[in-house]
Order: C-alpha cells, then sequence, then structure tokens
C-alpha cells in the first residue's frame, strides 16, 4: 500500500508567513521555474533561495526535479486548499464584521445625506398668506 505524506499544517503556514517565499509561489503559478527564476527578482544568493525553496519543499507547496545541474521546480497547490479551509473557519466572523461595518456606513451615509439635505425656503413673514 502506498501512503501519502501529508506535511502539517503548521509547515503550510510556516513556508507563507515569508513574503519571498509567497512571491515564489505567485511566481509557480505562472509554470515551472529555476532556482535561478525564482532567486531573480530577490536580492539574495542562489544558497538563501535555497534555503526558501527547501522550507517550501517541506511544506509540500513544491516539487523539485533535477535535469542535470538545472534544479526545476513545480507548485504543489494540494497544501494551500488545506490552508484555505481552515482559514474558512474563520470567514463567518469575517462576514458577521464586515456585515456589521457595511450597515453602519450606510446609516452614517443616509444620516450625512438628511443632514445636507436643501430644505425648502422659507417666504419672509411679511409675504406670508
Amino acid at each position: 500500500m502506498v501512503e501519502q505524506y501529508t506535511p502539517p499544517i503548521d509547515d503550510v503556514f510556516h513556508a507563507l508567513s515569508d513574503g519571498t517565499r509567497r512571491s515564489m509561489l505567485r511566481a509557480l503559478a505562472a509554470g515551472d521555474c529555476t532556482v535561478g527564476e525564482l532567486a531573480a527578482p530577490h536580492p539574495m544568493s542562489l544558497a538563501a533561495a535555497s534555503k526558501h525553496i527547501k522550507v517550501l519543499e517541506k511544506a509540500g507547496l513544491i516539487r523539485r526535479e533535477i535535469e542535470g545541474r538545472t534544479h526545476w521546480c513545480r507548485l504543489q497547490a494540494a497544501p494551500l486548499a488545506a490552508a484555505h479551509s481552515e482559514l474558512g473557519f474563520y470567514e463567518q466572523f469575517w462576514t458577521g464584521r464586515l456585515d456589521t461595518l457595511d450597515r453602519l456606513l450606510r446609516e452614517d451615509d443616509a444620516r450625512k445625506a438628511r443632514d445636507i439635505a436643501p430644505t425648502k425656503p422659507q417666504a419672509p413673514e411679511g409675504d406670508r398668506q
């Protein structure tokens, strides 16, 4: 029987906690890249980029394939789905708060509209009939 290793969700969130690694994942979403291509936009050495890639590999977010001296990286999106699912639980709290904010803003807009609405000018006392 073949067992598939599923990295702990903590490893996924740890990998996603760094902006450089998130940038690398975005680049991989467009297609496979070499380690050099992933490192190029960042002011770091290839060794430093390789450390970031190892964190992404440990989290199961990328798979590295070696062809000669070239290391190709490919996005593995399944752990992102697990992270999304984990965060989905908290959506109920965000949605409730955003609904409350929307209601308060609409009430505020309505109050401001009433406060600045033009009123019908009244005729001077001598002109009233």
